[in-house]
């Protein structure tokens, strides 16, 4: 079956169809042109000379159970380094004869690391207080230091080879602070609030939400897919010996941490039944935050390509590390109660595709990327995420129809049905609540920027027909 494609500039942008995926290039003309196939991408996600991580890694897949809090303390005794002993004088020549595209993209890149470390190594105080038994707080304890130790190896570079700040850590991350994405400030401001949560509330539900977002979305999902990819090109590139050394002792230090989080979390889960609905809650409101992180300046994907790889390979890596984190935390990502953001029925590429394609339409993201114009080929990708969103566990006894009447879009409907719902276009007769409103409020909607309350109390947002399924839409629609 042939799918039509919209033609936007070279790269190639994925956008769901009604039944299977198609590879689409968006473009504000909205013209279709010829359908191009993606390319294969396979990635080696075993860090390099880490024989221990290697180890670590396969213990972490087979089984939780198989690793110990004591084992894992070890393993910090004994893989020492000091950030302050790392020989830079190379890496600032080398530095300076990059192009500037590469210095550029790289501090970019890096910045946002630099900051990630600094703000987790504050966040890691209430994990410690919350944890049940004194073997988790004593291996938290060495994760603080180990964040801690990554902030001062970054500002190191940053002041030494970058020639950034006056030396001091502040001045260091005041000098890269523009360059953090609105994905990167959103992701963590939802750290900062669950872990804020945590001080106050120290029960195993909330320890498991902290675990959660900290060890398995920002150091699993986010942090080490990055880490993979800039070891990789340096190693390639024979690049930054002093910089190379300390991501590859960062590297093992993360694996370690990861562990631990996918250990502690496993138990979490043994001994309180709703951890995996509210980990699945957590999960629905912070990824449309998250799959921004990575969005570079201006969308110019040459910050990334640059290195060698692409925005898709690097989305496709955090999904696959996320999904085996929760495999091996027991609670594998089919099995989670409630929609899931970017399911599990598509494969790892999929998934980091479709996060793309909607940001790259403006549907996720901070709303200054212009939203796409309505071609059917987006609206069906809106759709279709609308129609994977809908909770069916508060769906009710009977069929409900949901019907968009938008001022400047083609209308389109949501058919929920006995556990199952159907997203069409077209205009359904039997709606039971109309929803007049604009393509453009409807998608700050969908991407977290507009409140639906606030939109109907001015009048951009008019319901008609059903006040009980009105209210039904909240349920329906948890995130």
């Amino acid at each position: 079956m042939s799918l039509p494609v919209v033609e936007r500039r070279k790269e190639l942008i994925p956008v769901k169809g009604l039944k299977r995926y198609g590879t689409y290039k968006l473009a504000p003309s909205g013209r279709v042109a010829s359908q191009s196939a993606l390319g294969q991408h396979h990635i080696n996600t075993i860090p390099y000379g880490a024989a221990d991580s290697v180890r670590l890694r396969t213990v972490m897949a087979a089984h939780a159970q198989q690793i110990s809090y004591e084992d894992l303390y070890e393993r910090w005794e004994h893989g020492h380094w000091r950030a302050t002993g790392i020989d830079f004088s190379v890496d600032k020549e080398q530095w300076a004869a990059l192009p500037q595209l590469e210095r550029d993209a790289a501090l970019w890149n890096y910045s946002l690391f630099f900051h990630g470390e600094d703000i987790v190594a504050t966040d890691l105080a209430p994990f410690i207080d919350a944890a049940p038994l004194e073997e988790q707080r004593y291996f938290l304890a060495t994760q603080q230091v180990d964040e801690a130790r990554h902030a001062v190896f970054f500002k190191r570079f940053m002041h030494e080879v970058v020639g950034n700040g006056d030396g001091s850590i502040r001045s260091s991350l005041a000098a890269t602070e523009p360059l953090l994405t609105w994905g990167f400030r959103k992701t963590f401001e939802k750290l900062d609030e669950i872990t804020g949560r945590l001080r106050k509330d120290r029960s195993k539900l909330a320890l498991a939400r902290a675990v959660f977002m900290y060890h398995l979305i920002v150091e699993a999902t986010l942090a080490q897919p990055g880490q993979h990819f800039i070891e990789s090109y340096l190693v390639e590139r024979d690049l930054l010996p002093g910089f190379r050394e300390g991501m590859r002792n960062i590297a093992l230090d993360e694996q370690r941490h990861i562990a631990f989080g996918v250990k502690l979390l496993h138990d979490l889960h043994q001994q309180e039944p709703r951890v995996p609905e509210a980990i699945a809650d957590l999960m629905r409101e912070v990824m449309p935050y998250s799959v921004t992180l990575f969005i570079p300046p201006n969308w110019d994907r040459r910050y990334v390509e640059t290195f060698g790889f692409t925005l898709e390979d690097i989305y496709e890596e955090g999904a696959r590390s996320l999904e085996q984190k929760l495999r091996a935390a027991g609670m594998p990502l089919e099995t989670l109660p409630g929609p899931i953001p970017f399911p599990p029925d598509l494969s790892p590429r999929e998934r980091g595709e479709l996060g793309l394609a909607m940001a790259e339409a403006g549907i996720l993201g901070d709303g200054t990327r212009p939203v796409a114009p309505s071609t059917p080929e987006l609206m069906a990708l809106l759709f279709d995420q609308m129609r994977r969103a809908v909770d069916h566990r508060a769906a009710p006894g009977h069929p409900v129809v949901l019907q968009w009447d938008f001022k400047d879009a083609e209308p389109w409907h949501l058919r929920v049905d006995n556990g199952a719902t159907r997203a069409e276009p077209g205009v359904a007769a039997d709606a039971d609540l109309t929803l007049k409103v604009s393509y453009r409020d409807w998608v700050d909607v969908i991407g977290r920027r507009a409140d639906p309350l606030r939109l109907m109390a001015t009048g951009r947002l008019r319901p008609k027909g059903s006040l009980r399924t009105l209210v039904l839409m909240r349920r329906l629609f948890p995130s």
